[in-house]
């Protein structure tokens, strides 16, 4: 029985050398896929806080004050809390008084908890947005512009 070469399967060395290009590829490729996924989840966060907010305007409205509203089938108070969709973040309602409130979002789950440009997400009777890094720098332009 002849053997013809060019029927021959790969060699080890052949082998090595794509599974070689394929780690150095998934290596490139993870950290920004990595980073795609945090900056896509922070809308967890941003549209959470601006829906549980339209849900205490809808209440001021109706009895001119903020504390024991209802917000997603849950009457929050100062001090209450509540998760996002997703459960990637958990939000902490601060009613102080009738007329003003700040709702904050902390990650709570991977992968947002290694989201360290965007740490904490706030979002005030005034409306006025803000967010923070890990280092408590300021990174409002970041985290609430464009998910």
């Amino acid at each position: 029985m002849k053997h013809d070469k060019s029927a021959r399967g790969m060699t080890l060395i052949e082998l090595l050398v794509v599974v070689a290009i394929v780690a150095i590829l998934a290596s490139i490729a993870y950290p920004g896929y990595s980073s795609f996924v945090r900056r896509a989840n922070r809308t967890d966060a941003t549209k959470t806080l601006q829906m549980a907010a339209q849900s205490l305007e809808r209440c001021y409205s109706r009895s001119f004050k903020y504390p024991a509203c209802n917000v997603s089938g849950t009457v929050m108070n100062n001090g209450s809390t509540m998760q996002t969709p997703n459960a990637l973040y958990k939000i902490t309602f601060a009613i102080p008084d009738n007329q003003d409130y700040t709702l904050t979002a902390v990650a709570i789950a991977a992968p947002q908890t290694s989201d360290s440009q965007c740490t904490v997400f706030t979002l005030s009777s005034a409306g006025a947005q803000a967010a923070q890094d890990n280092n408590g720098n300021n990174a409002t332009k970041a985290c609430w512009g464009s998910n």
